[in-house]
């Protein structure tokens, strides 16, 4: 049956399946009369003499130019085919069945004045797996993702190109071969589907969901990095972080508690280690991984609020009054962004460091050098740290900020915009280079973790080891790695590293399971 989205309650837990998993969305029919009653409004707008933005008008700075009523369909393709201006590679296939939901949602209200019709289309199009080929640059995150928007309404016109059953295609033959027809678009129908924060807020969301997951992980690896090290767990005692009171905070504690739970290693020297503290990246845990779980769960309610958001433009209000406005900046997406950025670059560092703690034998606590076996005649984990490094200085470096920046577009008519849609975008590229971060660690530790033998972990430490082990052998000798550290940053990356403990060692983001 799929997920049922009725719009103004769709959860988040809903589009995390979409993207995950790829379940096919549909409105709910008890939207079908709103969208019914949108679209007599606009007809009736249509058939008038009063100008009204995106219905007999010409659109950002030609708004001041009037339409003649026999114009108006072809106003509609007209402005689809010359928005079509994106470029680079196509956005992932998840990532365009989201946009696709997400322009349901906006649409199910009502508000947006089309057709039944032009609905059901989108979701026959998801149903039968037609995916418009969205090119992933060209929006600047204001007045809507007007060109990858526009790339995705114009297979829906039977033009532009799009993936079905595998195959890159023109639009026409791939509505054809899974036995759909080309739409004719009535009066503001182009409009309603290019208006909107949709592709910006779908990558928005896509960052998120990997972010989360691999903060999930990083707690895990952080556990085992904590173990590898000999490090104390004093530093996550409950009352610490109750008398300092953030949630993220104590929920980063209570998770590393778990994990720790009954280790013989933690166990063996409590009593003889001369030690009085460990470094920051290990004693410090719950205070940076809570503060960054505390910053995802912030963005995940901005984040939902607008994935049931109207930012279409201009409006059909409750008394039937059509307003022209600017809910299709993407400002909140924006900052809901460069949030995101930040915790990821703070996930990713904090994990480097303690990369660095293993392989250092004037940190470890006497592991040897590099973590291997017969250092010297082996060099180890030396490289993989490096590896580590470089991603985390990248992630550091697309960390800057995208929301504080701007240029005047269409003439100045647009003279204020967002930046959301590349700032989401670069959080695909960020969270993979953290995968692959908190899979090192996880690489290292297990490693770490193994030569304390016969002393051995906590129960549910070992079972995280043996999900390590069952895609990278322990390093015995020197061997080609890179196809190692591709798994384990799959591992990461798949949700398998932390499906691996239990619920309680992961916690959950606002409200709903995401290790779904």
């Amino acid at each position: 049956m799929g997920i049922i989205l009725k719009p103004g309650h769709v959860t988040l837990a809903m589009l995390e399946s979409i993207y995950w998993t790829g379940e096919i969305a549909c409105l709910d029919r008890s939207f079908d009369d709103a969208i019914k009653a949108g679209a007599s409004r606009i007809a009736e707008i249509a058939q008038g003499s009063a100008a009204v933005y995106g219905v007999n008008t010409g659109f950002g700075k030609l708004a001041s130019i009037k339409i003649d009523g026999k114009d108006v369909v072809t106003l509609q393709r007209n402005l689809i085919l010359s928005h079509c201006c994106g470029m680079g590679a196509p956005l992932p296939e998840n990532i365009v069945r989201l946009i696709m939901s997400l322009k349901l949602i906006s649409l199910g209200r009502g508000a947006s004045g089309v057709r039944l019709e032009l609905v059901r289309l989108i979701e026959d199009m998801l149903a039968k797996g037609v995916i418009p080929i969205i090119p992933e640059k060209g929006s600047v995150g204001a007045s809507g993702d007007l060109a990858p928007l526009a790339h995705m309404a114009a297979v829906m016109l039977g033009e532009g190109e799009a993936f079905f059953s595998g195959e890159r295609m023109n639009g026409a033959d791939a509505l054809a071969k899974a036995g759909l027809s080309p739409i004719i678009l009535a009066a503001k129908e182009g409009l309603a589907l290019i208006n909107g924060t949709q592709a910006s807020t779908a990558l928005a969301l896509a960052g998120l969901f990997r972010a989360y997951r691999a903060a999930q992980a990083s707690l895990i690896t952080g556990a085992m990095s904590t173990e590898a090290a000999m490090g104390s767990a004093a530093p996550f005692h409950p009352d610490i972080h109750t008398l300092r009171g953030h949630r993220g905070q104590i929920d980063a504690a209570a998770a590393l508690r778990a994990l720790l739970k009954d280790s013989d290693i933690l166990a063996s020297h409590v009593v003889n280690d001369e030690r009085v503290q460990d470094p920051y990246c290990i004693r410090c845990q719950p205070q940076v991984a809570g503060a960054c779980i505390d910053l995802l769960r912030s963005v995940a309610h901005t984040l939902e609020t607008e994935a049931n958001a109207v930012t279409d433009n201009p409006l059909i209000l409750s008394d039937g009054t059509v307003i022209s406005g600017g809910n299709f900046h993407a400002e909140p997406v924006a900052f809901a962004a460069d949030q995101t950025a930040i915790a990821v670059c703070e996930i990713g560092a904090i994990a480097q460091r303690r990369i660095a703690l293993l392989v250092d034998p004037s940190l470890s606590y006497g592991l040897p050098a590099f973590l291997a076996k017969k250092p010297g005649l082996n060099s180890g984990m030396m490289i993989a740290e490096v590896t580590s490094a470089a991603l985390m200085s990248e992630n550091k470096q697309m960390s800057h900020p995208a929301s504080v920046d701007s240029t005047p577009t269409s003439a100045n008519q647009e003279d204020h915009v967002s930046m959301a849609c590349h700032g989401a975008r670069r959080l695909l590229q960020m969270t993979d280079n953290l995968f692959g971060i908190i899979g090192i660690e996880a690489m290292a530790a297990a490693q770490g973790i193994e030569l304390r033998a016969p002393l051995v972990t906590s129960p549910e430490l070992s079972r995280a080891l043996e999900a390590v082990r069952a895609v990278v052998p322990s390093l015995e000798v020197d061997r080609y790695m890179a196809d190692d550290l591709e798994q384990v940053r799959q591992l990461v990356l798949t949700g398998a590293l932390h499906a691996a403990v239990s619920a309680e060692c992961v916690p959950r983001l606002s409200g709903h399971d995401a290790s779904a």
